[in-house]
């Protein structure tokens, strides 16, 4: 998925209406996770399992995400973590 003509989020637009759902790419443009929840200033996002069953929660700061609304208007995120070294950050509780 080509992300530069994807039209960045503002801080006002980091709500948990617009972010809860979002599916996270990582740095090879694949899938790795879906934003389950968000927790303060932090997102918590669903790594691995199947239609969310056996996926973990793990916790990072909204602001480690890039944000971006695609063509269609769906809200997705891209990083630089593999779906690997989000498995190995520990469980978020709530």
């Amino acid at each position: 998925m080509d992300h530069t003509n994807h039209v960045r989020l503002t801080n006002a637009e980091l709500t948990p209406d617009i972010l809860e759902g979002a599916a996270i790419y990582g740095p090879q443009d694949e899938k790795i996770g879906s934003v389950d929840h968000v927790h303060g200033s932090q997102v918590v996002i669903d790594v691995g399992g199947f239609l969310g069953i056996g996926a973990k929660p793990v916790a990072v700061a909204v602001n480690q995400l890039d944000f971006m609304r695609d063509e269609d208007g769906n809200v997705h995120a891209v990083t630089s973590w593999t779906m690997d070294q989000l498995k190995d950050m520990p469980e978020h509780r709530d």
